[in-house]
């Protein structure tokens, strides 16, 4: 059982997406029950049978059985005849007490269903409607702090690992501000990766009081300071300069006018050589999880949205800061990195074609795809398919006029590297963006970048009939038209690519981008 609601095709014009959609809270019903009774850490030891793991947690041995069935097909179990075992990814991360643990971020989320069932409730009164209690104890209060500031050290943990090998020899000694800190774990990722940087922890009092025993217990006592504050204050923040400004999961937590002051102060705090990180949920990396998160902020904070990284790199720029494009994670979390000096960014191991994927995707393609050259699908019958099917065929930089398959394969083989480009029509909008993409290819430093865009040139509403192209240094070959098998190589890509059945149906585009 696959979860579909999280690949939705638009060329898939089957009910089956929205009834996934509408079991969407079958499968993190599963996850919580499953965390919450501790199945994970019990199975750490070795595999059990239902029966044995039934007795162990109090439950009905018939329903164990079908409830553990449903974690296998989730690929969270693994079974051996009658034995059920935890997968490679359960025993790293739902095991208690175990260094990458993620059972209490997956708990807060249990948590916050209680209030995302009063979405509409949100919708109707234009932000959040639950809070706690007014007579709420200071122990209850405190509770749910520390369920919090577990939580998200939980996500923290994971997310430095992704992000300290971008500064890999880049700090000697310093020091670093981590404003709006949580529970440390970013400040303490950089601390334990660089011996000689110290740290400052800013954020609300009893938030500091659960950071600094996490700190603490990394064995990290004695490098760091807290500094009680409420980081919109004017003052909030301590004197630079900083070798190290963090604002992780900060942007989408207050109003757009709260972060743009807060990240001037911010900049403030900046030495001359440093970097400010700034790592957040942004709709240019993955925009299905940023949109969900903005609804979240709604529902449970006073005024916090999601803001875009372009959003983020304006207000750096205006106060005289240089910065990278977003910096996507493998995770739904990306990073925009300032600094004073460009020649700061360049000593980040940034990959060049990580960066320039980044931009591409930022010109308007729906999706762009890595793969080798090698992956290009290059047979001997597209060509007669354009000759015997197509109506512009013999149409400037259409077949016969463009390379035979014999030297498309030959020139694929002088390129490493190939980006697919998806998009949608108007064609002569996508061939523009697909242009765009290569000139940001080249000046990127892939001096060999050539595009092969999707059907026929659309820049002009048709081709003379007599005399040389209007527009030859814009215009480019088809992929089809240059032996490619575009569904082919879709395919190999990931990504899914349909005929169509209808003139009603969404048309996709795709065009190939080859890097060397």
């Amino acid at each position: 059982m696959k979860n579909g609601f999280l690949k939705h095709d638009p060329q898939d014009l089957s009910p089956q997406y929205l009834e996934d959609l509408a079991t969407g809270y079958w499968f993190s019903e599963v996850l919580f029950t499953a965390v919450e009774a501790g199945l994970f850490t019990l199975l750490a030891g070795g595999g059990m049978r239902a029966a044995e793991i039934a007795a162990a947690l109090g439950f009905d041995p018939a329903g164990t059985e079908r409830f553990l069935n449903a974690l296998c097909t989730l690929g969270l179990l693994g079974r051996n005849g009658d034995v059920f075992f935890n997968t490679r990814l359960s025993d790293t991360y739902l095991v208690g007490g175990r260094e990458h643990y993620q059972g209490n971020s997956i708990l807060w989320r249990k948590y916050l269903r209680e209030s995302w069932r009063g979405l509409r409730e949100c919708l109707e009164a234009g932000g959040r409607v639950a809070y706690p209690p007014p007579e709420e104890s200071g122990e209850n209060m405190r509770r749910r702090v520390e369920m919090y500031i577990r939580a998200m050290d939980d996500v923290a943990g994971t997310k430095v690992r992704e992000i300290l090998p971008v500064f890999e020899g880049v700090f000697g000694t310093g020091r670093i501000l981590d404003v709006g800190a949580g529970s440390g774990a970013v400040a303490a990722g950089f601390l334990q990766c660089f011996p000689g940087l110290t740290a400052t922890l800013v954020d609300l009092p009893e938030v500091l009081e659960f950071a600094k025993g996490m700190l603490e217990e990394r064995g990290l006592g004695g490098r760091f300071t807290c500094h009680p504050a409420n980081i919109l204050e004017p003052d909030a923040l301590p004197e630079g300069p900083f070798e190290l400004v963090i604002l992780s999961n900060i942007v989408h937590a207050y109003s757009e006018r709260e972060i743009a002051l807060l990240l001037s102060r911010a900049a403030g705090c900046l030495g001359a050589g440093g970097y400010l990180l700034v790592h957040d949920f942004f709709p240019e990396h993955r925009p299905e999880k940023a949109a969900l998160l903005d609804l979240n902020m709604l529902i449970n904070t006073y005024n916090g949205r999601v803001l875009s990284a372009g959003w983020v790199r304006e207000e750096l720029e205006a106060r005289g800061l240089c910065c990278t494009e977003p910096v996507p994670l493998r995770t739904d979390t990306a990073l925009v990195i300032a600094a004073r000096d460009a020649g700061a960014l360049g000593r980040l191991r940034l990959a060049p074609e990580q960066r320039l994927i980044s931009r591409i995707r930022s010109l308007g393609f729906r999706e762009v795809r890595s793969i080798p050259a090698a992956e290009v699908h290059v047979p001997d019958w597209v060509d007669l398919r354009c000759r015997y099917g197509c109506e512009n065929y013999g149409r400037p930089h259409c077949p016969p006029h463009t390379p035979p398959p014999e030297k498309t394969r030959a020139a694929l083989r002088d390129f490493s590297t190939a980006l697919l480009l998806e998009g949608e029509p108007p064609a002569r909008d996508f061939q523009r963006r697909v242009l765009a993409a290569e000139r940001e290819a080249f000046r990127t430093g892939y001096y060999k970048a050539l595009a092969f865009w999707a059907g026929p040139c659309a820049f002009c509403p048709s081709c003379p009939e007599s005399g040389p192209c209007r527009h030859p240094g814009e215009a480019r070959p088809s992929m089809e038209g240059c032996g490619i098998d575009v569904y082919e190589t879709v395919r190999r890509a990931g990504l899914s690519l349909r005929t169509l059945q209808d003139r009603r149906d969404y048309v996709k585009y795709f065009a190939l981008l080859l890097l060397e």
